[in-house]
């Protein structure tokens, strides 16, 4: 699928000069999932100004609310690299009450998701395609967010990827922005050594207490968990509380 963004944008701004946390993956829609997004994008897929890559969000554009849900006031839930929205979906259906608002660059993945939104005819979800860590930088408002999840992002196992992850200090620091004190993020992972990396973040960081903690039963099994299952792979979750500024830990 081209990017028609990425051939429009100015060339001076076209290439980011910080390491992402995702490879861009093409793909065409299947019929299904074509459907879907001919019935849905219109008014579930968030139309984000970009400032240069098609995943890029123009510095200047934050997000209004109550234009793009229709209301304020419930609960906001944010997910980070949704996938095929088996999770959301899931806990949209659940929770008809709360916002959610789910990042990803896949357009085969967000199309996925939107049949699970036609399927459970669902008016709550919202779906972007975006860089998730400019999407915290500026998109969302400060403090605006109750829940960020962020379940399985890629472990960059070699090590010279490393600087690809996603969940580091810096990340941290973007979470604790856009939660609200008291706030909760919850992270999973399969990879043994990143769950090291990702307590290490959680530990270290002043704006956060928690760590390691049991499996969140509002978590659904999705195909990609149960694939590790499968393969052997020890599931590591993690949870963690947005301390308020006051009461930060130097």
């Amino acid at each position: 699928m081209s990017d028609p963004a990425d051939e429009q944008a100015d060339p001076a701004i076209r290439y980011r000069t910080q390491p992402v946390s995702f490879t861009r993956r093409g793909g065409r829609l299947n019929e299904r999932q074509q459907r879907a997004w001919d019935a849905l994008a219109a008014t579930t897929v968030l139309d984000i100004p970009r400032s240069g890559p098609s995943t890029s969000v123009d510095p200047a554009f934050v997000l209004d609310r109550q234009a793009a849900f229709g209301r304020t006031g419930g609960p906001l839930v944010v997910e980070i690299g949704c996938g095929r929205g088996e999770v959301l979906v899931h806990a949209a259906a659940a929770a008809p009450e709360t916002d959610f608002l789910g990042l990803d660059v896949y357009i085969p993945g967000i199309a996925q998701t939107l049949i699970g939104v036609r399927n459970e005819q669902l008016t709550n979800i919202r779906l972007a395609v975006v860089n998730a860590t400019e999407a915290l930088s500026t998109m969302l408002p400060a403090g605006s967010a109750d829940e960020l999840w962020v379940h399985f992002p890629d472990p960059w196992p070699k090590a010279r990827h490393h600087k690809r992850r996603l969940v580091t200090p810096e990340f941290a620091a973007l979470a604790a922005r856009v939660l609200k004190p008291g706030g909760i993020w919850r992270l999973a992972t399969d990879w043994a050594e990143y769950a090291e990396q990702i307590a290490e973040v959680l530990a270290c960081s002043p704006d956060f207490d928690g760590g390691p903690s049991a499996r969140w039963e509002g978590r659904t099994l999705t195909r990609f968990e149960a694939k590790g299952i499968a393969a052997g792979r020890a599931i590591h979750d993690f949870t963690a509380t947005r301390i308020p500024a006051s009461a930060t830990r130097g």
